[in-house]
This record gives structure tokens, sequence and C-alpha cells, in this order.
């Protein structure tokens, strides 16, 4: 499912991400007020698509990469080797029905590589 999810933000493709979330599917961040973050949940599958649309095509060199956080499945966003956001995914019914983002960097401490 996360792998699928991936490929589907990787390749911006919109109809791929909404038939992969509920619908009635959100998205929330915690930046800490130390990143840059939406400040309100994002709810609904097709504005969580887009929205993770234009983060990628913000950032052209962002890489992404399955893992498990906080012993669910989940993605890192990494830009040049460096941690931005760790994503982790509740899954109910083959969708995702949440998605939690970490853009806080001195959360993001232990998942920085570079």
């Amino acid at each position: 499912m996360i792998k699928d999810f991936k490929q589907a933000w990787e390749a911006k493709d919109i109809a791929a991400l909404v038939s992969l979330l509920d619908p009635d599917a959100t998205a929330i961040a915690d930046s800490g007020g130390l990143a840059a973050a939406h400040l309100r949940p994002i709810e609904g599958s097709e504005q969580i698509a887009r929205t993770y649309v234009d983060i990628a095509s913000r950032a052209p060199n962002l890489t992404l990469l399955e893992r498990t956080v906080n012993g669910q499945p989940g993605l890192v966003a990494q830009i040049d080797g460096v941690t931005v956001t760790v994503y982790a995914f509740d899954i109910m019914d083959d969708r995702i029905a949440r998605i939690w983002a970490i853009r806080n960097p001195q959360k993001l401490r232990m998942w920085t590589t570079g």
C-alpha cells in the first residue's frame, strides 16, 4: 500500500493517490512552528492528493524512503540526505485513513542520515 502511495506521489498521479486514500482521509502535520507545514488538517482524499502533488512539484530533489514509523507503515522524505519529513500512515479497510507528517526538525534528528 505505502509502496503504491510512494510511486503515485513520485509520479504526481492525483487519480492514483485518490484511489489509495479513504474519501474521508485526514493529513496532519506537526512542525512545532520550526518548519513550513499546513496549519490545519487536510481533509478528503482529493485535497490530500492535490496537496501532496504540489509538495512534490516544489521539491524536485525529494527522495522518499519506505520505513516503519512508530510501528506503522511510513515514508521518510529527504532532500540531499537530510530528513525533512517523516510520514506515518493509518490504514483501514485497505485505504489510507490518516497521514501523520512530522516536520519539526527537533523531532527529526534521529531520522537524519546526512
